[in-house]
């Protein structure tokens, strides 16, 4: 992909950004000092930052969801009842608790609770089913878990395959629970009604929890296929809510934070929520993005800030134009993903002064935030990282005759790598196995350690950087992570695939890679009924991870070593032009079977005349 020249920053954009950045060194300053806790027995983390916002700003409205309106007060002592209740009935600190909720208050208080007495929230993701879900629960080995009733379902197929005490199996019902615990069915205890009449005051263990505790697991898609968990520490919730709520959008008591993200993310959870914790500022849920509501919503909650994905700002701008786009109070937003060609677009319809795209990941060390709202870029980092080249083909890093790896140069693509030392600690995953391959050693220098990212960045000058891509058998639809080995695996359940391969592609005008497999059937291409296909593969997994196109391969080609030609088929796409006796079959919006592409739906995806 080619930049244009002011992709890149110059002397001159910096003397003219001088009066912010002299206007946000104080807080810069204030913010690193907040963030790096580096003291041993220092109090810190989600519930201790939490207990502190309340001091600050008692009566004003922490969550805001529909008709619900609670202040930091309520929501803190409703907390409390929880984490008593639980440290009564045995959880404590390092005990692993699942958290199958989606996004409401419940699922924040429960968080929040589980915070206060030292447990780990393991973070499900609501999509999740069957195989994944079990993976998941069992992958973290929890001694309870806290299921929505509106998850009852999912979590119900599954229950028999995940070893979970029956009095610690908790539900928490579908609906405003501060007002009234509602009933939770039959086999689950109610959490609300149980921990009602429990001590609302902050619990002891608050102030036990340190900087080296772990706070969630929060899956990520890896490249072995099924989801990880990667360990996030109270330490980094200090550094994550002070870097983007002090340092990046200074908030404060007024501000009001909109966020449809998911909250099983970090994006959503950390970066937003946190934001508003360390502003003792509000925080607005809804419980599924609605692109047409959007705007209403903002308006509603008065919010100031918005949290954002790529995707969601594409929505936003596909919307009917209205006189009333730019009738809010949002003066910032931040998120990641907002490609440069929306950026300029987002900003004049809808009024938005400073957008805080930033990088992260929520298993790495490493965040970048543009703190100054320069254009097209994630900002820049405090902490110490590189560019490296890399091989095309593997995604490995390269190293030079003498051993070490060679930097890449100003605006060109490389590999991120980010240093490891005691200011940027990583936290990893719960596998040692795992979070050893994302090391690099003896880099640059002997004894020296990095975190391999796997995304390739720009370097623009200053400091700053621009997304470019993400590497290995990940890619990135609709906000999601999507594990190939994954969508491999599932896609070999079916009796008449003998080979998949997996990857991501693009559609013009849209964020992120569009899921695509090679397939090769185990009988004949006659044996393949595409509707029946395309429920099973709906059955087995995520919206989101559901091939949209599939390419009929008779034999599939492999390397020397027998590794799968990807980067060839991700070149050739679905353009059945480029993939010469293949048929490539798309699931089109709004159908329920594969068809095959001819060139009037080539060319309207091509134009985007289909809405993805």
């Amino acid at each position: 992909m080619r930049h244009a020249p002011n992709d890149t920053i110059t002397w001159g954009m910096m003397l003219r950004k001088l009066p912010t950045i002299a206007k946000a060194i104080p807080r810069v300053v204030k913010g690193m000092k907040v963030a790096n806790v580096t003291d041993p027995t220092q109090s810190c983390g989600l519930g201790w930052t939490f207990e502190q916002a309340t001091l600050r700003n008692p009566d004003g409205v922490a969550l805001l969801q529909g008709d619900v309106a609670l202040t930091y007060e309520q929501v803190n002592q409703w907390a409390n009842r929880i984490a008593h209740y639980l440290s009564e009935q045995g959880i404590g600190k390092g005990d692993v608790v699942a958290v199958f909720i989606e996004n409401r208050p419940e699922l924040l208080v429960t968080i929040l609770a589980l915070a206060k007495v030292g447990a780990v929230s393991a973070l499900l993701n609501t999509s999740l089913m069957r195989d994944t879900l079990i993976h998941s629960i069992n992958l973290v080995a929890p001694v309870a878990i806290v299921v929505g009733e509106e998850l009852i379902t999912a979590y119900a197929a599954v229950r028999d395959q995940v070893p979970m005490a029956p009095q610690r199996t908790w539900c928490v019902a579908d609906q405003d629970t501060h007002s009234h615990p509602g009933i939770a069915p039959e086999g689950y205890v109610n959490l609300i009604s149980a921990s009602a009449d429990a001590c609302s005051h902050n619990p002891a263990s608050s102030a036990q929890i340190f900087f080296d505790d772990p706070c969630f697991y929060i899956y990520t898609s890896g490249t072995t296929g099924l989801p990880k968990a990667g360990v996030f520490k109270h330490g980094r919730w200090m550094r994550s809510s002070a870097s983007f709520g002090m340092i990046a959008l200074d908030m404060r008591p007024e501000d009001v934070v909109y966020c449809t993200l998911p909250l099983y993310h970090a994006t959503g959870l950390c970066v937003c929520w946190g934001s508003a914790i360390n502003g003792a500022s509000g925080f607005a849920i809804r419980r599924k993005f609605s692109a047409s509501q959007f705007w209403s919503d903002v308006r509603r909650y008065r919010a100031t800030t918005i949290g954002y994905v790529g995707e969601l700002c594409r929505y936003l701008v596909e919307q009917p134009v209205s006189a009333d786009d730019s009738r809010h109070d949002v003066r910032k937003m931040i998120g990641n993903g907002l490609r440069p060609g929306a950026w300029a677009e987002f900003k004049t319809r809808f009024g938005v002064r400073h957008i805080c795209e930033l990088y992260a990941a929520s298993d790495g060390n490493i965040g970048f935030t543009n703190v100054l709202n320069f254009d097209n870029t994630v900002g820049f980092s405090l902490m110490a990282w590189e560019l490296v080249a890399y091989d095309h083909d593997s995604g490995e890093p390269l190293r030079g005759d003498d051993g070490f790896m060679r930097k890449v140069g100003k605006g060109e693509q490389g590999l991120l790598l980010a240093r490891i030392d005691d200011k940027a600690p990583l936290d990893g995953y719960t596998d040692p196995q795992k979070t050893a391959r994302v090391v690099l050693r003896d880099v640059f220098n002997k004894g020296d350690r990095f975190f391999n990212t796997g995304d390739l960045l720009r370097n623009i000058g200053f400091g700053h950087a621009q997304f470019v891509d993400r590497l290995g058998d990940t890619y990135r639809w609709k906000g999601e992570n999507v594990s190939t080995t994954e969508v491999e695996n599932l896609l070999l359940q079916h009796p008449l695939i003998a080979e998949a391969v997996a990857y991501g592609v693009e559609i013009p005008d849209n964020n992120g890679r569009a899921g695509m497999a090679a397939i090769t059937p185990a009988e004949s291409l006659a044996t393949l009924d595409f509707a029946e296909l395309l429920s099973f593969a709906r059955q087995r997994m995520p919206a989101y991870a559901v091939p949209l196109f599939l390419r009929v391969k008779v034999k599939m080609e492999t390397t020397g070593t027998f590794k799968y030609q990807k980067t060839r088929l991700k070149t050739e796409g679905f353009d059945p032009g480029q993939t010469g006796d293949d048929p490539i079959f798309a699931w089109l919006p709004g159908s329920d079977t594969y068809v095959r592409i001819d060139d009037d739906i080539l060319t309207s995806i091509q134009q985007g005349k289909l809405r993805y």
